[in-house]
């Protein structure tokens, strides 16, 4: 292999490493209780995740008190997934607009209290494309394959540095606004200590006339 090609297969490596996002994670949620779980996504990103509660007893039915209520929200309150007291779930959705999505988790209340073991997915991005599936459906070599994750890649790699940009110029503008006005509160107060203080000494000059003390 030439250095070339090992450069550029360490680039594409660090790439698809940096552009993916996959969050598999194995919480406990005791009864009567919530947790919820962030995952910052930004607009148009198609997003997945899968959840269930694991069995304390393999071989052995779920006992009846072990269930789930999930919900997945934006940033802005609206809802992209509900599920009531289920044993385990998926869903699947397009994020419409950018900010933290919050997947909370609330277990029913049992008496006397147990804990739930949670196993929990949530992919986004280019990890939450289905490429078993795409190789099927489009009869594509291993070749192919991996050259359409690349393109894939690269392009969720841009649409980032995209967005990141923009919230670089977003933060870039607070801060310039943010600057002019603590100038102009800074130029109101001393303007406000120095109106003060002549008031102070006309009042104090007004005073010592009326004393003809001067």
């Amino acid at each position: 292999m030439s250095r070339f090609n090992l450069y550029l297969l360490l680039i594409t490596t660090v790439i698809a490493i940096l552009s993916s996002t996959s969050k598999s994670i194995r919480f406990e949620l005791q009864s009567g209780n919530t947790k919820c779980i962030a995952e910052d996504i930004k607009s148009n990103s198609m997003t997945v995740g899968k959840y269930s509660i694991v069995n304390p007893h393999d071989g052995q039915p779920l006992p009846a008190s072990y269930k789930l209520t999930v919900r997945v929200t934006s940033s802005y309150g609206n809802n992209y997934h509900h599920s009531e007291l289920v044993e385990s779930g998926q869903f699947a959705f397009t994020a419409s607009e950018a900010g933290d999505y919050m997947a909370c988790f609330w277990a029913a209340d049992h008496k006397p209290a147990v804990t739930l073991n949670i196993d929990f997915d949530w992919k986004t991005g280019v990890a939450a494309k289905d490429w078993t599936n795409v190789a099927k459906k489009g009869s594509v070599d291993v070749m192919e394959l991996e050259l359409k994750k690349m393109y894939d890649t690269v392009i969720s790699v841009q649409e980032e540095m995209n967005y990141l940009r923009e919230r670089e110029e977003e933060m870039q503008d607070l801060n310039i606004s943010t600057n002019v006005k603590m100038a102009w509160l800074s130029f109101l107060s001393i303007a406000v200590c120095l109106s003060v203080a002549g008031l102070q000494v006309w009042h104090l000059k007004t005073f010592f006339q009326k004393k003809k003390l001067i």
